[in-house]
């Protein structure tokens, strides 16, 4: 009897009732990482990541094994997909087009330094673009829509969590310098906000640091986060199709991947219908809070399929190859606002 033939009773009982126990799982680990999160300040998404691991035995069991592989990968394409609701082109517009420049010249720089450098710290393609793509664009976001389209091998998860905890950590640290350092360098609340947004990695960093300093900063420093999170479309569609043109002869786990990947897509869309005024604000709430939950129950679930040992076999290097592109990052984007006439920063 096919699902059709047995009715939503069958549907439920052959393909979702098989993923509840592991969903679940995840989604307990989620709720709870939030609780902490808004009571004591910390990330929940490092969090969400923390707890999976400590409980990484059930990762292993039959009875969830199914919903935590499924939580981890399709909960976290559909994830990234509803980002796109909160991109509006009145990013572009509000910052002016010598700030657009400048912060998407950084990211494509930075994804550059990383690859270049990688073998030098010892690492190739994968884990160059995953760490340089998460601290060029948007941290963890980024981390796990990157790796998404990336040839999985036995380390892919292990580095992926390493880069999650690397960033975040990184980002957290960030948070409370850089605020410093630009005070220290002379940098006005619109410049601090511009360096803000463009080189702290995670969206809540951006907030705090920036809504730290001032209102105008804080507000600034979002518009140029939202820029960064636009580009995480163009870099994964142009990853996947250099992929699919020269990783494995073309192939990935044994089958050729598509042109553009359908979560890629799907924001895409999203952000086009938002930015033509299409997607009513209520709707915008709800997908762009959907989209954040489902992200911190998809690293839950990475985290429960994690060892911790895994995580330390990344070693000291990759350490090393995540504090130079973080490093490269604040450098390029300070010297740039030095440089840059007043003027061209609104």
């Amino acid at each position: 009897m096919t699902d059709r033939q047995a009715g939503p009773a069958g549907l439920f009982e052959r393909r979702l009732r098989p993923l509840l126990p592991g969903v679940l799982i995840a989604g307990i680990i989620a709720l709870a990482s939030q609780f902490v999160a808004e009571h004591y300040g910390a990330p929940a998404m490092l969090l969400a990541l923390l707890f999976g691991i400590s409980l990484n035995f059930l990762g292993t069991e039959a009875q969830s094994k199914r919903g935590i592989d499924f939580g981890s990968r399709q909960l976290l394409r559909l994830g990234v997909a509803l980002l796109g609701v909160r991109i509006s082109a009145d990013v572009l517009t509000l910052l002016g087009w010598p700030v657009v420049l400048m912060i998407v010249g950084a990211v494509v720089a930075t994804i550059g330094f990383g690859l270049a450098v990688s073998r030098l710290f010892g690492f190739r393609f994968r884990f160059a673009f995953l760490s340089a793509g998460a601290v060029a664009i948007c941290g963890a976001s980024a981390a796990m829509a990157i790796a998404a389209i990336l040839p999985r091998d036995a380390r892919s998860e292990e580095r992926l969590i390493f880069t999650v905890v690397s960033v975040t950590l990184l980002s957290t640290l960030a948070m409370i310098v850089y605020p410093v350092l630009a005070a220290a360098i002379g940098f006005d609340d619109r410049t601090t906000g511009i360096f803000i947004g463009a080189t702290v990695h995670d969206v809540a960093q951006v907030v705090g640091a920036g809504f730290s300093v001032s209102e105008e900063t804080g507000n600034v420093a979002t518009l140029v986060k939202l820029l960064r999170v636009v580009m995480l479309a163009p870099v994964v569609v142009i990853a996947a199709l250099a992929i699919r043109s020269f990783a494995n002869g073309g192939e990935i786990d044994g089958r050729r991947p598509p042109l553009v990947p359908v979560f890629v897509l799907g924001f895409v869309v999203l952000a086009a219908l938002r930015s033509a005024g299409l997607v009513p604000e209520l709707l915008v709430q709800v997908a762009s809070e959907a989209s954040r939950w489902l992200l911190v129950i998809a690293i839950a679930a990475v985290g429960l399929k994690t060892q911790p040992r895994d995580i330390l076999n990344v070693g000291l290097p990759a350490v090393a190859l995540l504090v130079a592109e973080t490093a490269f990052l604040a450098g390029l984007i300070g010297l740039a606002l030095r440089l840059l006439p007043h003027t061209l920063l609104g």
